[in-house]
C-alpha cells in the first residue's frame, strides 16, 4: 500500500502530522510507502526533532500551502505546487493508492476531481463515520455536494452500503434517507423521489429516518445532501465536545463530586473516547478513481494515524472495485425500471 500525505495542510504544523505518520507506520507493516508531501527543509527538520527515520517514508517537495482561507477553486488553480495538489497528483499518476489531507475541505474535493469519477458515478460523496449507542453509522454526503438530485442520493445509498459492509463489517447495512419524519408523506421532492429510486435497488432500505434515529442504533447508512449532512456532522461534533465540557464542569464542582468522578474515571474515559472524532481519523470521499481521506484541520497525531488506517482499510477491502460493480448494477436496475414504467404509445 502506498499513501500520500499532505503534511502541510493541518492547523498544528508538520510535526503533528509527521508524528501521526510515524505511529501509523509502526502499527502497520503492510504499508509499503508513505509520501510526505510538503516543504522539504521543514519536513527534514521536523523528522530530526521527532527522530523519525523510516525507510518507507519518502519526501516529495512542494513549495506552497493551500490554507483554510484560500478559495477552493482559485487555490487549486493558482497554487499548482501546493502540498495538497502534489499529493493528489501522486494518486493520479498511480504512484500512490490514497491521499490524506487535513487541509481545506473544498479544495480537497475540487482538486480530487482530477482523479475522475468511477464509471457510472454521478457525484462523489463525503462519508463520515459517527458513533451511535453501541456501534457506528456512516453519514453521506457530509459536505461534497450542497445541491443534489434524487439519483445522486440513490447512488450515495449504494456507496454507503458498500462502505458499511466492507469497512465497518455490517453484514446487511440498514440504509435510510434523512427526512423530517418517517412517514412516506414527509420530506420534500428530493427525498421522496430519492426514496422511490432507492427502494428499487438491491439494498436493505428501511425508508426515511429522522434526526433522533441517528444515534439510536436504528440505521447503518444515513443518506442526505451535502448541505444537510455537513450541518448534521458539525452539530454532532460540537454537541459531543459540549457534553464532555459539561460533565467535566459538573463533576469537579465540589470535593464529593470529584471523589465520584475519580471512581467513575474509567467510564468517563470510555465516553470521551466514543465521542472523540480523532478515533475515526477522517471522512472518506467515495466515488473517485483513488482513495481520498479528509482529516480534520485540527487533527492531532492520533487522528492522522487513524486517517492512514482508514485509507489502508479502503484499499485492502477493495472498496472502489465494489463501488464500480454495484453502481453499474444499480444504474441498470433503475434504467430497466424506468423502461418498464414508460407507457407504450397506442
Amino acid at each position: 500500500m502506498r499513501i500520500a500525505v499532505d503534511v502541510m495542510g493541518g492547523d498544528h504544523g508538520c510535526d503533528v502530522v509527521l508524528e501521526g505518520v510515524r505511529q501509523a507506520l509502526a502499527a502497520d507493516l503492510s504499508i509499503r510507502t508513505v509520501f510526505l508531501v510538503g516543504n522539504e527543509p521543514e519536513i527534514r527538520a521536523a523528522c530530526g526533532r521527532l527522530r523519525f527515520h523510516d525507510s518507507r517514508a519518502q519526501i516529495v517537495h512542494a513549495s506552497e500551502v493551500l490554507t483554510m482561507d484560500d478559495n477552493p477553486l482559485e487555490g487549486i488553480r493558482r497554487k499548482k505546487d501546493s502540498s495538497m495538489v502534489r499529493a493528489i497528483e501522486l494518486v493520479y499518476d498511480e504512484k500512490a493508492d490514497a491521499v490524506i489531507s487535513p487541509g481545506n475541505t473544498g479544495a480537497l474535493v475540487a482538486g480530487s476531481m482530477k482523479l475522475r469519477r468511477l464509471d457510472g458515478v454521478k457525484r462523489p460523496a463525503i462519508a463520515a463515520r459517527m458513533p451511535s449507542r453501541t456501534g457506528d453509522f456512516v453519514l453521506l454526503d457530509a459536505g461534497a455536494n450542497d445541491v443534489c438530485e434524487p439519483l445522486h442520493l440513490a447512488q450515495f445509498a449504494v456507496m454507503g452500503s458498500i462502505y458499511a459492509r466492507e469497512v465497518m463489517g455490517v453484514a446487511k447495512p440498514r440504509v435510510g434517507i434523512l427526512s423530517n419524519g418517517s412517514e412516506e408523506t414527509k420530506g420534500n421532492d428530493l427525498t421522496r423521489e430519492a426514496a422511490r429510486l432507492t427502494a428499487q435497488l438491491d439494498l436493505n432500505f428501511i425508508g426515511y429516518v429522522e434526526g433522533f434515529d441517528l444515534f439510536e442504533d436504528a440505521v447503518d447508512v444515513v443518506v442526505t445532501d451535502g448541505f444537510t449532512g455537513n450541518v448534521v456532522l458539525k452539530t454532532a461534533e460540537s454537541l459531543g465536545r459540549t457534553i464532555i465540557h459539561l460533565l467535566k464542569s459538573e463533576l469537579t464542582a465540589s470535593p464529593i463530586r470529584k471523589l465520584g468522578a475519580g471512581l467513575a474515571q474509567g467510564a468517563l474515559r470510555s465516553l470521551r473516547h466514543r465521542l472523540d472524532p480523532d478515533v475515526y481519523g477522517g471522512a472518506v470521499l467515495l466515488g473517485l478513481n483513488g482513495i481520498v481521506v479528509k482529516a480534520h484541520g485540527s487533527s492531532r497525531e492520533r487522528a492522522i494515524m487513524n486517517a492512514i488506517r482508514v485509507a489502508t482499510e479502503e484499499i485492502s477491502h477493495e472498496v472502489n472495485q465494489n463501488i464500480s460493480q454495484q453502481i453499474k448494477r444499480a444504474n441498470e436496475s433503475l434504467a430497466a425500471a424506468d423502461t418498464a414504467a414508460t407507457p407504450v404509445p397506442a
